[in-house]
């Protein structure tokens, strides 16, 4: 197949471009920077910038399916996204999979990403949503500084559960949905297989690396003061301390077995995931 990948040099997305390589398939992979993307067979580089809606989107007229999902740092995933599942609708592609966030199923049908999974379910174009819980790896990017700087995991969740989930289990759910149409028209939330606190969060990444990790439970307002300091947009600041919000209220932790229906494969534990990336938390 031709498959198109959206922010194809994200964490989630680029792992969805390796996987549809490795079995075969023609990508063209969306980014902001096409000059600086690897060179291999059947991979095509397309300039893509979710600040500049309508760019790029003409590759639809030579792909199948297309995955779609908003870069990290823009608020409105509506103005971003949508032009790319009309140009879908147009073209009447195979099959879309959209990636939004666990939980926007419960949100107002006027918040971004929620329109824009009505605008999808209402496309007429097959499709999947999969909405996915906190990123275990959000620990080796939003919150390493923290670590490395002070062993400290500095964020506002109190002693709230979180299914975590590895990236790599929602990159292989996609690529599972994007190649099997059995289950066009479902939703489906993807967390890992358990429900930890942020206590032991920083236990297990302790075990992993042999360092003492503790969570700093840090107020709100702090959290978006580290958030702004680190370069993060205010609007963007705004969302995560929202999310966290909802997080602390316990919203986040319940487990799904959408990974398991998908794949057929457990999702990655968090033991498994901390021990996998112990190096970055020892530079």
């Amino acid at each position: 197949m031709k498959i198109f990948v959206y922010a194809a040099s994200g964490s989630v997305s680029g792992l969805v471009v390796e996987g549809l390589l490795e079995k075969g398939h023609e990508v063209y992979a969306g980014t902001r920077t096409p000059e600086s993307g690897k060179k291999v067979p059947n991979l095509h580089w397309v300039k893509a910038d979710a600040s500049q809606p309508n760019l790029g989107l003409e590759v639809l007229d030579q792909v199948n399916r297309a995955f779609f999902l908003s870069p990290t740092g823009f608020t409105d995933q509506f103005g971003a996204l949508n032009p790319w599942i009309e140009r879908a609708k147009s073209k009447k592609l195979q099959k879309v999979v959209l990636m939004t966030a666990v939980g926007v199923e419960h949100s107002p049908d006027d918040l971004p990403l929620r329109k824009l999974e009505i605008a999808l379910e209402n496309s007429g174009v097959p499709f999947n949503i999969i909405r996915p819980n906190w990123f275990m790896q959000n620990f080796q990017t939003f919150w390493i500084s923290g670590i490395l700087k002070d062993k400290k995991i500095y964020f506002p969740g109190g002693q709230a559960k979180t299914s975590f989930i590895d990236v790599r289990d929602i990159a292989s759910s996609a690529i599972s949905l994007l190649l099997d149409d059995s289950r066009n028209g479902k939703e489906f939330t993807l967390t890992g297989k358990d429900s930890i606190t942020h206590d032991e969060v920083a236990q297990k990444i302790s075990k992993a690396t042999g360092l003492n990790i503790k969570f700093a439970d840090i107020t709100q307002e702090e959290f978006k003061k580290n958030l702004l300091s680190a370069g993060v947009p205010e609007d963007y600041s705004n969302v995560l301390v929202y999310l966290a919000g909802l997080l602390k209220e316990g919203h986040v932790a319940p487990i799904s077995e959408g990974v398991r229906e998908i794949t057929g494969k457990d999702p990655i534990s968090f033991d498994q995931y901390a021990n996998d990336n112990k190096k970055v938390w020892l530079i």
